[in-house]
Formats: C-alpha cells, sequence, structure tokens
C-alpha cells in the first residue's frame, strides 16, 4: 500500500486553502502537470504524445535540468505549455533548512520565467512557503499542488495500477502529477497514450495552468 493519497482528501486541501488543488469542476477540462524534467528521453515521449491530442499541459523543472537540456526547456515553451518552478536541486522542504530551500528556489527561477511553484515531494514549511513569492520575484506567485498522483515514480506500482490510479480517479478540473524522469518513464510510458486517449474520446480537453 501507498503510504500517501491517490486522490488529495477535501480536508487536506481545507488546511492548505492558499495553495491551488484543482480547478473549476464545470467544464470537461484536465490538468496534467510533469515534474522532474527535463529529460532528454521522458519529456520528449511527453512532448509528442501530447502533441497527437493538441494537449496543453505544465511542467515543473529542476532548475539544474533546464541548465542541462535547455534546448528540450525550449522546446516545451515553443509547444505552447507552462512551465513552474520545482527547486534548482529538488530539495525536500522538511528536511531543509529554510534559507537554503529558499535560496534553491531562487536559484532556479533564474532559468525557470514562471509565476507557478510546486514544492518537490508536496513538502513545504509554513515559513517557506509564505516567501515563495519573494524567492522568485513575483508577487503573484503560485503554490501549486494536485488532486491526483499517477504514483508513476513509485517502483511498487505496476503499469497497470497507476493506469487505475488515474483513470479512476480523475474528474473535471482535476490536476494530475506525472513524472518526465527516468524513474518513472517505464510506467508513465504505457499509461499516458491510454490516458490521453481515453479522455480525448470522452470528449475531455487537456490544458496547461
Amino acid at each position: 500500500m501507498a503510504n500517501y493519497f491517490i486522490k488529495t482528501p477535501w480536508w487536506l486541501k481545507k488546511i492548505y486553502p492558499g495553495r491551488l488543488w484543482s480547478m473549476s469542476a464545470i467544464e470537461k477540462k484536465i490538468y496534467l502537470t510533469f515534474d522532474d524534467g527535463p529529460h532528454p528521453v521522458a519529456t520528449t515521449f511527453v512532448l509528442d504524445e501530447l502533441k497527437k491530442y493538441n494537449a496543453k499541459a505544465t511542467f515543473f523543472c529542476i532548475g539544474k535540468n533546464v541548465i542541462e537540456h535547455p534546448a528540450i526547456y525550449k522546446r516545451i515553451i515553443d509547444e505552447g505549455h507552462s512551465t513552474g518552478n520545482h527547486t534548482q536541486n529538488h530539495f525536500n522542504g522538511w528536511k531543509t533548512s529554510n534559507d537554503i530551500y529558499l535560496q534553491d528556489v531562487t536559484a532556479a527561477s533564474k532559468h525557470i520565467k514562471s509565476n507557478l511553484f510546486r514544492p518537490p515531494y508536496g513538502r513545504l514549511r509554513s515559513k517557506q512557503a509564505k516567501k515563495i513569492g519573494d524567492a522568485i520575484d513575483d508577487k503573484s506567485a503560485k503554490i501549486v499542488m494536485w488532486d491526483i498522483l499517477s504514483g508513476d515514480f513509485d517502483e511498487t506500482f505496476s503499469k497497470e495500477q497507476c493506469l487505475k490510479n488515474v483513470m479512476t480517479k480523475t474528474g473535471k478540473g482535476s490536476i494530475i502529477v506525472f513524472h518526465d524522469s527516468e524513474k518513472a518513464f517505464a510506467r508513465l510510458q504505457y499509461v499516458l497514450p491510454l490516458f490521453l486517449s481515453d479522455f480525448a474520446q470522452k470528449g475531455y480537453a487537456f490544458k496547461r495552468l
């Protein structure tokens, strides 16, 4: 059993009301997000799949990976997707001093021009959260969480379990987390094409944040 929620419970959203967990549930729109890239194989695969459905998504990028793969980062933007700050070095906010954590967010902001921020592992201290706007030098900063975790990063999950996670939990306005990373790729490669095909057939549009 996973030691985290596949679908974020209502009460957790209530504890952190200032964070973005899902979007309006009025229209048939889904918000796919991809964490930890850019990655030369995984991100390229994701972009190719999204293009088949004219789907837009949001990529929460790690600063050091943007430095390493600038052409792939440029492609994300050129193809009309959003990007977000996912720190420079993928630090866990609970295990990192506030100063070092915020400096890491600032370092990433030099390469990722966005008012969207997602904390790695979803772990962020309240003092860190309050200063994200200062760290990225944007008062309109939004801390983006999620409605559904695919679990693609979890090596104890089969690809079929990951597919079930997103197929059975997704609804209007869901913000879904996938990972364009080496660790997740075997599961992502299986799940994403099937998910896009199924929800496109159901009349959903895939939008960026």
